[in-house]
Formats: C-alpha cells, sequence, structure tokens
C-alpha cells in the first residue's frame, strides 16, 4: 500500500510539474501585460516625436545634423497621423466589432476628415470610386501598394496579439488591405510580428528573425530584412556598412516615387527600423538616434523601433523623464479620434484579453495564460514584379507627345517663393486626346485630383482598357502632382497609348479637366 501511494504522489507531481513547464503556454501577469501595452503606445509616441524634425530631411544619405529632443516633446504626437490614422481603426473597432468588415473600416478610415498621403489617399479616393478592400489596395487600383503606410498604422495589431503572431496576421489582413499589398502589406505585417514577439523575448535579433518567420521567404520585404541581419554580423561595431549596401541594392527600387532620392517604401524604412534595433542594443537613446539618423522617413522609423523597445521594457521601466512627460499628456485626446493615451492603454488591454481567450489561452488569478503560436507565413503576394523605371518624360516634351483638341498649359504657384511655373498641361471636352509611344512593360501617367477634374479613357495599341476620374476635394484637399492612372503587366515592346478625354464627371466636380504633367514608363528587370 506505501508504495502504491508513494508511485501515486510520483505521478501526481509529475503530472504537476508538466503543467508547470507547457510549452504550449506562456505565462504574462496581468499588470505586467497592461504595462507593456503602455509601454508600446509611450514608444510610439516618443519615437515620432523625436524624428519628426528630420522627417524626410536625409533622402538616399543619412542625417547627420544635431538632433534636439526633450521628453516634454512627446505632446507633439497628439497631431501626428502616425498615432490618429491608426486610433481611426480602433474607433471602428470599438463602434462595430472586431469582425467589422474591411469596408467599414476604410469607410470611417476615408471620411476621417484629416489629410492622407500616398497609399492612404488613394485608398480615401478608392472609397468614394466604389473601390473597396482588398481591391483598394491592390496594384491595380493603387500604385502605392509598397509604401510604408500600414507599416506606422499597424501598432495597435501587435500590441493587442501578445505572443499571436497568427492572430496578428488576421487583422492585419483585413485592415492592411485597405491601403496596401504585398511588401506594403508586409510593412504592417511584420512590426505587428515584432511587437507579439516582444511581450515575451528581450533579445532584439531573436525578436526580428522570429517575426520574420511571418512573412514569406520569397518576398522583397524578407529579403531585405535577411540583408540587415546578415551584414550586421559582419559588421557588429558600424551601423554605416549596411546602410550604405541597402542603400546600393535596394535605393532606387521603389516605384510610386521611381528614380527619386526620396523613398517612401516600406521595406526600406522597415530596414531602417531593424538597424536602429539591433545597433541600439536596447538602449533607448541610442536606438532612437541610429533609427532617425538612416533617414528618408525619420519619425516614423524611430516611433517603430522605440515602441518595440517600449513592450520589451514596460512604460515602468523607461526613462523617468519620459513617463514624466506621457503622464502629463495621457488624458489629452488625439486630434480627429476620441482617444486619450489612457483610453488607448485599457482599450488594447482589453482588446488583448478578447484575443487571448480566443487564442485558447485563459485568466487565472492574476495571470494571463497565453496559448503559444508558432508563426504561419502569410501567401505571397507581389505587386509590382521585376519593374524598374526606364524613363520618364514630361509632358512639356514636345517630341514624345502628340495632342489632339485643345490643350492648355496649367501654372503652379509655389507656396514658399511665391513663384509660377508651367506644371501640367489639360483639356476638358470629349474628344480632347493625347498620344504617348513608349517601349516596356509598364506605364504610368502623372498629373492632378483636382476639384474641377473630370473622366477619361485609356486606349493601349487600339483597344479601350480602362476609365478613370480624377476628381478629388474631400475636405478642401486635392493632390498635385500625383499617379492618377497606370498600366502593369504588359508584354515586352513597343506600344502606343492613347488617354481620350470623356468630358464627363461627378455631380459634385466644378470641372471635367484631366491634367498631365509626366510619364512614367517601366521594363522589367530581373535583378529583384
Amino acid at each position: 500500500m506505501k508504495r502504491t501511494i508513494i508511485l501515486f504522489m510520483l505521478l501526481v507531481g509529475a503530472l504537476v510539474g508538466c503543467q508547470k513547464q507547457d510549452p504550449s503556454v506562456r505565462i504574462l501577469k496581468a499588470d505586467l501585460l497592461k504595462d507593456k501595452i503602455a509601454g508600446g503606445w509611450a514608444g510610439k509616441i516618443i519615437g515620432v516625436t523625436y524624428g519628426a524634425p528630420t522627417e524626410f530631411h536625409a533622402l538616399g544619405k543619412t542625417f547627420e545634423d544635431t538632433i534636439r529632443w526633450k521628453a516634454s516633446d512627446v505632446r507633439g504626437a497628439l497631431f501626428q497621423d502616425d498615432l490618429y490614422v491608426q486610433l481611426t481603426l480602433m474607433m471602428t473597432m470599438d463602434r462595430f466589432g472586431r469582425d467589422a468588415p474591411a469596408k467599414r473600416f476604410q469607410e470611417l478610415f476615408a471620411k476621417s476628415g484629416y489629410m492622407l498621403w500616398h497609399a492612404n489617399a488613394q485608398a480615401r479616393k478608392n472609397y468614394f470610386d466604389s473601390i473597396f478592400p482588398p481591391r483598394s489596395g491592390a496594384p491595380e487600383f493603387n500604385f502605392h501598394a509598397n509604401d510604408i503606410d500600414f507599416q506606422i498604422e499597424a501598432d495597435y495589431i501587435g500590441f493587442m496579439s501578445p505572443g499571436m503572431p497568427n492572430k496578428a496576421a488576421a487583422l492585419a489582413d483585413k485592415t492592411g488591405h485597405i491601403m496596401n499589398y504585398g511588401d506594403g502589406f508586409y510593412g504592417g505585417l511584420f512590426v505587428s510580428a515584432l511587437y507579439a514577439e516582444a511581450f515575451f523575448e528581450s533579445d532584439v535579433r531573436k525578436i526580428v528573425e522570429k517575426a520574420l518567420l511571418s512573412l514569406p521567404a520569397a518576398s522583397d520585404y524578407h529579403k531585405m530584412i535577411r540583408e540587415v541581419l546578415d551584414l550586421s554580423l559582419q559588421s557588429p561595431a558600424d551601423w554605416h556598412p549596411v546602410w550604405e549596401r541597402l542603400e546600393k541594392d535596394w535605393g532606387r527600387t521603389h516605384i510610386c516615387t521611381a528614380g527619386e532620392a526620396f523613398n517612401i517604401d516600406a521595406k526600406m524604412n522597415g530596414a531602417y527600423i531593424v538597424i536602429g534595433l539591433l545597433y541600439g542594443g536596447g538602449d533607448v537613446m541610442k536606438t532612437l538616434e541610429i533609427t532617425t539618423r538612416c533617414g528618408q522617413d525619420s519619425d516614423c522609423n524611430p516611433s517603430n523601433a522605440m515602441a518595440v523597445l517600449g513592450v520589451i521594457k514596460g512604460f515602468s521601466h523607461l526613462p523617468e523623464p519620459m513617463q514624466s512627460a506621457i503622464h502629463a499628456m495621457k488624458d489629452s485626446t488625439f486630434i480627429f479620434t476620441d482617444y486619450t493615451f489612457s483610453k488607448a492603454v485599457e482599450n488594447t488591454y482589453g482588446y488583448a484579453a478578447k484575443n487571448i481567450l480566443e487564442g485558447g489561452g485563459s485568466l487565472k488569478g492574476d495571470e494571463w495564460q497565453i496559448k503559444k503560436e508558432d508563426p504561419v507565413a502569410v501567401p505571397l503576394e507581389v505587386s509590382f514584379p521585376r519593374m524598374t523605371l526606364l524613363e520618364k518624360v514630361s509632358i512639356f516634351d514636345s517630341r514624345r507627345w502628340q495632342f489632339t483638341g485643345n490643350w492648355k498649359c496649367y501654372r503652379n504657384k509655389d507656396e514658399d517663393s511665391g513663384k509660377e511655373s508651367d506644371q501640367a498641361m489639360y483639356a476638358e471636352s470629349k474628344g480632347d486626346a493625347l498620344s504617348f509611344a513608349f517601349e516596356g512593360t509598364a506605364i504610368a501617367l502623372e498629373g492632378n485630383w483636382k476639384q474641377d477634374g473630370g473622366k477619361a479613357t485609356l486606349v493601349l495599341d487600339g483597344t479601350p482598357v480602362s476609365t478613370f476620374d480624377t476628381y478629388f476635394y474631400y475636405n478642401k484637399q486635392e493632390q498635385a502632382p500625383i499617379t492618377i492612372c497606370h498600366l502593369l503587366n504588359l508584354k515586352p515592346g513597343k506600344h502606343l497609348l492613347k488617354l481620350v478625354v470623356t468630358g464627363e464627371k461627378k455631380p459634385e466636380a466644378t470641372g471635367s479637366r484631366i491634367y498631365i504633367s509626366d510619364a512614367l514608363v517601366f521594363k522589367e528587370d530581373s535583378a529583384h
């Protein structure tokens, strides 16, 4: 009998021991979960204000000027699109639930009242043109599909998905395809996965490696981050050689700003986030400085990097001046939203709790038991396969354009200097047309979205292929120049593109003009 009792006790002890060491469960105390969420939001706020004065001041080069920042500057985040855009997406969840259709998220985003640019602006226009997700972010309808937009707006997804990269991927799939696709979508997914892992890991290299598992290995985004990881091992003490190699390999591969030093590409700016994390070594100020000095979108990138550190450390372990500065503005409302810092933390914690329970986890006493998720790579999406800029041709190059009808010169006044210059050609009557001969596999026309914008038809090699609308005046915002139409995946060879003004317009438009400033011609390139 004694032997039986002993064996029974050993068996029970073994079972208890197995439960404590259950590899399928990660444990996080409830107050620590909230502290880490608060750290993530604080990091986002701190980083964007740290880098804000340098944004796009270093294009294709590192930022070498003095960076001036003090903790009280965090109040400026109340006016930053890095915060209020994604808080709009959270407001959609608050009003219509986490399971609201993507079109509902796009609607609140489109009708938000603030100005938008690049992929976000196109997604807004697409909404009013009845182009809804996922088509609104797809390359056929959004020439900015690879841009940084979702990457800077996806933080909330990672903050509410502790240790759950697949849950983050599911949430990202819905909202990320409002404005992006391919590498642009992967940018938001990547940062979400960084945060998901940062709740349980402090080694930034391990966090980056784990986050990469959510991306398809064949994607350029994955390849670029892998390149940063590998190059950093070859130059462990100095980040500059890594930056220089990226600029050489990828610096002119972006599509929507093709040929320009200005690079709004998600993967390039994502690589700068990783450079800052790796070489910052967990030090807050060093990480902020390095990520900012990488240049380009240098408020968004330190914002993401600092948010990763915020999740790792938790709010209570951030430098005291930063904590005090956040406390001083924690109940102030971010513009265009009904959110404060305090509300963002509370609501994110509430959504995290729901995600944990949905994922098979539970709350036992003061501990969250979170079911471990092994990252599963999402399907491969390629926005602009093997496209590289061949030429950019001004509308004022009379050798290349053929005009029919009444085309006039549009002069634009510079807001800073007050000087006027020839910016575009425009026509507005039915039948007005222009033709452009080119040789390549894709073409985009740049022009203006205006209050008096109208409709036109594209004819390729004698066949009508699409009709587009250039009216845009939401919240008195116009865009000039902007890609107004594009054709992808053409057969290699010579083509003739004809644009025909229809004379038609939306009821709210004040005219039927079509403005053209440039043509961008692309060819197929196997290098990327």
